[in-house]
């Protein structure tokens, strides 16, 4: 992204979390700490502006897919993948981040709320694989140890791997 980002209109109907951008250094410390390759397709959940997948995209060679509740963020993101010369790769969803399905996703990256990512916790360990990545900005999801905790600057980052056997305690909010 070579120019500024223009900050959109935000519409915060249906928001659960309040729009506060990650910062460049920090999103791409946040792949690195999920080891993100060209095989990987990252799920950014309230994506915003699309920093995660167009990073994702531009530096990583991954496939990046946003997924944003806000229209006007959308918008944004989808620009700023344009310009970016990634929109092939980085894509973005108007949707709530509940109803999107995460199949395909091997690396998921949050900056949400703890007490979203409580109840995101059980959709990801159902519908991730084995292996696949979980990196939250500073906000870790309760009962479920990290396998890495890396700290920085003013950030705490998270990193869970889905684990092979998922223990029934971590199945429930």
């Amino acid at each position: 992204m070579t120019g500024v980002m223009v900050a959109p209109k935000i519409d915060s109907t249906d928001k659960d979390v309040p729009y506060i951008t990650t910062p460049q250094h920090v999103v791409v410390r946040m792949l690195e700490l999920a080891d993100v390759s060209a095989g990987d397709v990252v799920y950014d959940l309230g994506s915003g502006d699309g920093r995660v997948p167009i990073t994702a995209a531009r530096q990583f060679g991954a496939r990046g897919v946003g997924v944003e509740i806000d229209s006007g963020l959308v918008a944004r993101a989808r620009a700023n993948a344009q310009e970016a010369g990634v929109a092939d790769r980085a894509t973005f969803r108007h949707a709530d981040l509940f109803d999107v399905a995460l199949d395909d996703a091997t690396v998921v990256t949050l900056y949400l709320l703890p007490h979203i990512n409580l109840r995101l916790r059980p959709k990801l360990l159902l519908e991730l694989d084995p292996g696949d990545r979980v990196v939250s900005h500073d906000f870790d999801m309760a009962g479920w140890e990290p396998d890495r905790v890396v700290k920085m600057d003013r950030a705490t980052l998270y990193l869970w791997t889905i684990p092979e056997r998922i223990l029934d305690t971590l199945k429930h909010e």
